[in-house]
């Protein structure tokens, strides 16, 4: 399995960003896909995280109503759109995948993911 994540970079507060993540080797519709982040100084935190089909994602708190994770299943892709960027959401982002359950609210800790992308820095300047 291998996931490639693109799309991250310097962005103004207010603004928007979409990341995507490619997976190859894998049969992508048959894996939950979820994005995570880490800050520095801080833990590694769930995002967001879709399940097979693409139905009721899990959202982080911090950014509920402000991000849209999605994927597309003919394309072995997963995106993050990212609006209302704040500072604080400055952070190398990874996505990452694994088996299990259709539900994407019980897969939300990184122990239970078997495969990660190599992480892609957003930097939100206020």
């Amino acid at each position: 399995v291998q996931l490639q994540a693109s799309g991250g970079g310097l962005v103004q507060a207010g603004g928007s960003l979409r990341i995507s993540c490619a997976a190859s080797r894998i049969t992508f519709n048959r894996y939950l896909m979820g994005w995570f982040r880490q800050a520095p100084g801080k833990e590694r935190e769930a995002v967001a995280v879709i399940n097979w089909t693409g139905s009721a994602p899990y959202y982080a708190d911090s950014v509920k109503g402000r991000f849209t994770i999605s994927r597309d299943n003919a394309q072995n892709t997963v995106y993050l759109q990212m609006n209302s960027l704040k500072s604080e959401d400055t952070a190398v982002y990874y996505c990452a995948a694994t088996t299990g359950y259709n539900s994407a609210t019980y897969y939300v800790r990184e122990t239970q993911y078997a495969y990660w992308g190599q992480g892609t820095q957003v930097t939100v300047s206020s």
